[in-house]
């Protein structure tokens, strides 16, 4: 059975703010037309719709593996189609990933790192994490962006896994935002 996570996560900024820092870094940035993939994409949807309304004309893909987080992406379009344009959202595991499935992305963000992994994803051969986030990391572009949540429950578990992926990566660490840490793919 796939590893889900049976819960709905609404915009709670006292108790994760990533995402609104994220709106806040990608504002910071003047980013525009970029394409960016985001990791856990809240039952709040903040991201996808701040990039819709926001002018940037950035595209986001999220991802969640929450059905009821997803069924709101639904709705959300039905009723606003305009933000379905520049946001789509895939329902299921990360750990399942397969980059032939996958564009080239300016921006990746892996707030969650390390924090819904189980044995429960050893049962059908799903990715690490270390996997997982270089996966991602291949799909970037020269001079793309990945970013971290420094006070992910999990970031302790996460930071070896940074750690080794800016060792097989060409990955520079660049000014954090907020809670957030920045690295920048060289080359």
């Amino acid at each position: 059975m796939l590893h889900y996570w049976n819960d709905y996560w609404g915009l709670r900024v006292g108790e994760c703010p990533c995402d609104v820092h994220f709106t806040d870094w990608m504002d910071a940035q003047a980013l525009r037309d970029a394409s960016i993939f985001h990791f856990g994409t809240g039952g709040h949807h903040h991201v996808g719709i701040h990039a819709a309304e926001n002018g940037s004309n950035c595209a986001v893909l999220g991802i969640t593996a929450a059905p009821q987080e997803y069924d709101t992406y639904v709705k959300l379009v039905i009723e606003r189609p305009e933000v379905g344009r520049l946001y789509k959202v895939l329902f299921g595991d990360i750990y399942q990933l397969d980059a032939r499935l996958l564009p080239q992305f300016d921006v990746v963000t892996l707030f969650h790192l390390c924090e819904f992994r189980t044995e429960k994803n050893d049962e059908y051969g799903a990715l690490t994490d270390l996997q997982m986030a270089t996966l991602l990391v291949d799909q970037l572009r020269p001079g793309g962006h990945v970013l971290f949540y420094t006070k992910s429950f999990a970031f302790a578990a996460a930071e070896p896994v940074i750690a080794e992926l800016a060792r097989l990566r060409p990955l520079r660490r660049v000014a954090d935002h907020e809670l957030l840490q920045v690295y920048r793919l060289e080359g």
